[in-house]
């Protein structure tokens, strides 16, 4: 008999598809008046898998049943730690420590949500390459890399910034829910016969996905999150991406305006999608790369909301700003 604790940790399933499974009933899809897959709704693509497998697991593809176990375990143990009052008696920081995103993991990290596909617990998003790892060119050089080696400094101006902290683009890859982190992994399909639209949360970007159509290679210039078009194979829908700005390179994610994505969106139970992507970038990458995970349904009444990452935002001009008072305190004055 299943616990407690493992209905409660069981990631991207229903309890009703649960119990028909095990019942060897077939539950039927929600489709749409016109037949296919009904995807829409409210989803959450965030997950504790990491997109790259760590290297000391080597092409271990899959925990055992003892190790996820474990992983369960400290996976809730690490996030319920989160919620506990900071000790007052702690040191202060080190003087001229790096300031990173320390508070922002409080509620965007960790979670109890790994990657199970086929009851298997997996070690990274990364499927293929067999070592889970994303095949970097010796000689790959995204946007930011290559204005670096023209010798722009990395607070120049607004332009060399990364599109995350620009508030422009979406963030954790340039497409929802390609990459994704915990920080804002919500999603909302609409669907009709001609189009699906994903809306995500972070930065509010709607990617509106025409279906039916074919990838057109006619010089599209380039767009935040690229050219998407999709169409249906089997209960599989399947969009095809390219023409992506450069700009949208990330540090868990580094793409040049080469990449190409192909994703396979596929409806397993009412409330769970499996998430295919392959992606090529020959400006980056020696290599095709695969990943996949699971999407779950938000459960009723939880809605996406404005995110609005701006409004009353200094902090690229005080970036800036702080750039230029380096560069003037570094001046040497004629005596």
């Amino acid at each position: 008999m299943m616990s407690k604790l493992t209905y409660l940790i069981l990631p991207c399933a229903s309890i009703l598809a649960l119990h028909a499974a095990l019942a060897g009933v077939d539950v039927p899809l929600p489709r749409t008046e016109s037949g296919q897959p009904d995807l829409q709704g409210v989803w959450f693509y965030g997950t504790s898998t990491p997109f790259e497998r760590p290297e000391s697991l080597g092409n271990k593809k899959t925990y055992t049943p003892e190790e996820s176990q474990q992983l369960l375990t400290d996976l809730a143990t690490a996030d319920k730690s989160k919620a506990q009052p900071l000790d007052p008696d702690r040191e202060a920081p080190v003087a001229g420590a790096l300031i990173a995103q320390e508070a922002d993991h409080n509620f965007a990290s960790i979670r109890v949500n790994p990657v199970v596909i086929d009851g298997q617990y997996r070690t990274s998003q990364i499927i293929e390459p067999v070592d889970g790892r994303l095949p970097f060119k010796a000689d790959g050089k995204d946007f930011f890399q290559q204005l670096s080696d023209q010798g722009h400094g990395s607070f120049d101006g607004p332009e060399i910034r990364p599109a995350s902290e620009r508030c422009v683009g979406p963030n954790g890859g340039p497409m929802a829910p390609m990459v994704g982190w915990f920080y804002n992994a919500n999603m909302q399909i609409v669907q009709t016969d001609s189009h699906v639209m994903i809306l995500a949360e972070m930065n509010h970007d709607a990617r509106i996905i025409p279906i039916g159509s074919a990838v057109s290679d006619s010089g599209v210039f380039p767009q935040w999150m690229g050219k998407s078009v999709g169409h249906w194979e089997g209960d599989t829908l399947v969009v095809e991406t390219d023409g992506f700005r450069p700009e949208q390179s990330w540090f868990a994610f580094p793409m040049s305006d080469q990449l190409k994505v192909v994703e396979r969106f596929t409806l397993v139970s009412k409330d769970e999608i499996h998430y295919e992507f392959t992606f090529s970038d020959p400006g980056i990458y020696s290599e095709s790369i695969t990943a996949e995970k699971n999407i779950s349904r938000r459960a009723p009444g939880e809605e996406i909301f404005e995110y609005a990452c701006h409004e009353g935002n200094y902090s690229m001009s005080s970036i800036l700003a702080g750039a230029r008072r380096q560069e003037l305190d570094q001046l040497v004055v004629p005596q």
